[in-house]
């Protein structure tokens, strides 16, 4: 006869700016006692991160849109990181970000069969039937839906002035060997302090990675023809006429971009 185990339910936490929304979660939460015990509930970010550090919870049910500080926030200083189950109106773009990496979400309005799912994620965690790197799976969510700034316009160091030519002059941008250069439309070269990766990121969504090389503003193409290999040439709309060639590996992407 095998000697009888239980598995201790998790302290639990709830935050949530939304105080009926808090009341509805712990109803639902009442069915699972073996699961989940509340052990307290806070209505904003710092509140929950005290809240946290007081009660040294092992799972959150954590907003994100929250005033003073925001879900993603309130982790971020965390001294320890509990299990998360983020309850969030976010839209279908960004709950793919948490599918992708295995992070539990809820919908609002919680749903009973929804929050049953969770419920049994939790249990098979509990009962070690999981090998997800949970931090590391965390922060990706947190570093997907972190909001980005975009420039507006690129710093050029010309002797003791700095210009700052705006993104809507901008023709394309260039590395050549360990140096990046921007281009505009009446044909000027400037040396930037970015590199094609950084403004790859905090560039608009106008602005496409035809190479390895260059990034280019859509807004100037003028003319695409097909290329070798599946590859294009772009004639792009400038003074003197100038044409850039995609590179193998970027194809698909751009072809998806410009719908071609």
């Amino acid at each position: 006869m095998q000697p009888f185990t239980t598995q201790l339910p998790y302290t639990t936490l709830l935050i949530d700016d939304e105080k009926l929304a808090i009341k509805r979660l712990a109803r639902l939460l009442e069915n699972y006692p073996q699961t989940v015990k509340i052990v307290g509930e806070a209505y904003n970010g710092t509140d929950g991160l005290q809240a946290v550090e007081q009660l040294k919870p092992e799972l959150l049910f954590l907003d994100i849109e929250m005033p003073i500080l925001n879900g993603f926030e309130m982790l971020a200083r965390l001294p320890y990181m509990p299990i998360v189950v983020f309850a969030t109106a976010f839209e279908a773009y960004a709950i793919r970000a948490f599918e992708e990496n295995s992070i539990d979400y809820l919908l609002k309005p919680i749903e009973k069969d929804r929050l049953l799912l969770t419920i049994e994620k939790l249990k098979k965690r509990r009962a070690g039937n999981t090998t997800i790197d949970y931090t590391q799976q965390l922060f990706g969510v947190i570093e997907q839906l972190k909001p980005k700034k975009e420039l507006m316009s690129i710093p050029v160091k010309m002797g003791e002035r700095i210009l700052l030519i705006r993104l809507e002059e901008i023709t394309y941008f260039e590395a050549e060997d360990k140096y990046v250069y921007l281009h505009t439309a009446d044909d000027k070269k400037y040396l930037i302090d970015y590199t094609l990766s950084a403004l790859e990121e905090k560039l608009p969504s106008y602005f496409l990675r035809a190479s390895r090389s260059v990034i280019i503003n859509q807004h100037f193409i003028k003319e695409i023809q097909k290329y070798f290999s599946g590859r294009y040439l772009l004639l792009m709309n400038t003074k003197t006429p100038t044409k850039i060639t995609t590179g193998l590996s970027y194809a698909d992407k751009v072809r998806a971009l410009l719908e071609i």
